[in-house]
């Protein structure tokens, strides 16, 4: 995608990591509004990265992703401009609430609680989710159910709000149990060190996650999530644009070439 089409906004390392703590006070609203009469509207795009396979930054700190080249697919379809802004994924959709940024796409689940803040597309990704242990651990998936294990995975993610109400809130397994990371890759390094017995997460990123490490799956949950881009409420014209062009994206030859190049199956 041309860089003269699509305008990517990242900040730099030691930004991304006060993002990654929530930081988004500093952030200034879009201005997506202020297109000048004939201008291509400009969206701010939030994303959490790293979340690969969805949402990676290279090694000139430019964004890359299934997620990211989607939308800019979408973006130049449809006639509109992106950038990007890093934003820790548990604060996504108060920096979208609050303006600072126009869409959620980073691999986002559709759920109850935040489709009541966030109006999303419709679905574009599926996952359940899945559980790792060390490659010598004994651990098995009926011991993760019995709450025998201490969990980890990142903040703000169905992983948590799955093993709160499936484990936590029947007792079966003790709240300390469950270990909040500001990412996935930070609870993997924890279960390679020995602190934690295993990590939960989406399935699809799972398989980077273990990836060239000493990490095996020992079973899943079938939690049948959909993925879906996320708007503000009332925003029904950007939403429309962006259900138009992903169902133009998902049918077009484009879309089967993300999924082989990332791949997400």
């Amino acid at each position: 995608m041309s860089k003269s089409v699509i305008t990517v906004l990242l900040i730099g390392a030691a930004v991304m990591c006060a993002c990654f703590a929530g930081c988004t006070g500093t952030e200034t609203p879009s201005a997506s509004a202020e297109a000048g009469a004939g201008d291509m509207p400009t969206y701010v795009v939030g994303i959490d990265a790293p979340y690969p396979p969805f949402s990676l930054v290279d090694k000139e700190g430019n964004p890359t992703g299934f997620d990211t080249e989607s939308i800019e697919w979408i973006a130049n379809e449809q006639g509109f401009k992106v950038e990007f802004r890093q934003i820790a994924f548990g604060s996504l959709v108060t920096a979208l609430e609050g303006k600072n940024i126009d869409i959620i796409y980073s691999g986002m689940t559709i759920t109850p609680d935040r489709a009541e803040k966030v109006n999303f597309t419709n679905p574009y990704w599926q996952v359940n989710q899945t559980v790792i242990t060390r490659g010598d651990s004994s651990l098995t998936m009926d011991d993760v159910l019995a709450g025998k294990a201490t969990v980890g995975t990142q903040s703000g993610t169905t992983a948590v709000i799955w093993m709160d109400e499936h484990l936590v809130e029947n007792g079966t397994m003790p709240k300390e149990n469950v270990k909040h990371y500001d990412t996935i890759s930070m609870a993997a390094t924890d279960l390679e060190n020995g602190n934690i017995d295993a990590v939960m997460f989406d399935s699809t990123v799972i398989n980077d996650v273990i990836s060239g490490k000493d990490l095996k799956k020992i079973g899943s949950v079938d939690t049948q999530e959909f993925f879906g881009i996320g708007v503000r409420k009332g925003d029904t014209e950007l939403l429309n644009t962006l259900n138009e062009g992903l169902d133009k994206l998902m049918n077009d030859p484009h879309w089967q070439e993300l999924i082989k190049k990332y791949n997400m199956e």
